[in-house]
């Protein structure tokens, strides 16, 4: 009779560079990210825009960040390889959570376009107009602003459902440890808290608790998973059919 392999190995080497990647991702955003002006509250629109303005690394600083989330995506469709997952229901979570990593990098993109260029662009224009224009350039700048609300709370959703999904076929398949696992979902479901509070209320100081959860909880698992990584043996390639093990023919276990 015809069959197909099982297959339950993770891949090492696949594990290991998803590891680096993600931390290197990680810690690239999290340091542009400190280098963004944050001096003002984010919804004082008068002061933010005026430090916005003043800004010279603005450019470079949303550059960084996007080259930091490109890195991540890079990990985690890295991991979806590594954790070699091909078949039932874990396996269309996988191909669920890398098809959702694309979507959030490609949210990520259109929301680095609105604040990294267009929100800089409106926000110098207002503070050089001439006090007749000052108002109508301070509107267009919160309507920019109001459209960076938008895209970064469906940003955050979609990283959140990437990370939640992750978690399911982690814990589900125990390929690697399910605490880690878990702390990957809870990761996720900090994003999915931050985009709620963005959507309702912009950048207020309700989203600073998610915010911390999630930099803390996914620092801390992807540190883990590179100990992991570099600690795990390879795991063992099981290619017997688990119908055939059951129903072997009595010669056969003779021998």
């Amino acid at each position: 009779m015809s069959t197909h392999p099982i297959n339950t190995a993770f891949d090492r080497t696949f594990l290991r560079l998803s590891a680096i990647v993600l931390l290197v991702g990680e810690l690239l955003f999290g340091v542009t990210g400190y280098l963004h002006p944050a001096h003002e509250a984010a919804n004082n629109h008068a002061a933010v825009f005026a430090e916005y303005a003043a800004s010279t690394n603005w450019t470079l600083v949303h550059l960084g960040q996007f080259a930091g989330m490109l890195v991540i995506i890079a990990g985690l469709l890295i991991l979806v390889r590594a954790l070699n997952i091909r078949s039932g229901v874990a396996g269309i979570l996988a191909q669920g959570a890398a098809v959702s990593a694309v979507v959030t990098l490609a949210l990520y993109g259109i929301l680095q376009a609105i604040d990294g260029v267009a929100l800089k662009q409106v926000v110098d224009a207002w503070a050089s107009a001439p006090e007749t224009e000052k108002a109508a350039r301070f509107a267009s700048a919160e309507a920019i602003r109001f459209l960076e609300w938008g895209g970064r709370s469906y940003q955050d959703f979609l990283l959140g459902l990437t990370f939640v999904l992750f978690a399911i076929v982690i814990v589900s398949t125990a390929r690697i440890p399910r605490l880690l696992g878990l702390l990957v979902g809870l990761t996720g479901i900090a994003y999915i808290a931050q985009g709620f509070v963005v959507g309702a209320e912009g950048f207020s100081a309700n989203n600073s608790t998610p915010t911390l959860v999630a930099y803390v909880v996914w620092l801390a698992w992807s540190i883990w998973l590179l100990i992991f990584a570099w600690r795990a043996k390879e795991s063992a390639e099981i290619t017997t059919n688990a119908h055939n093990s059951k129903y072997s023919s009595p010669a056969q276990s003779i021998r």
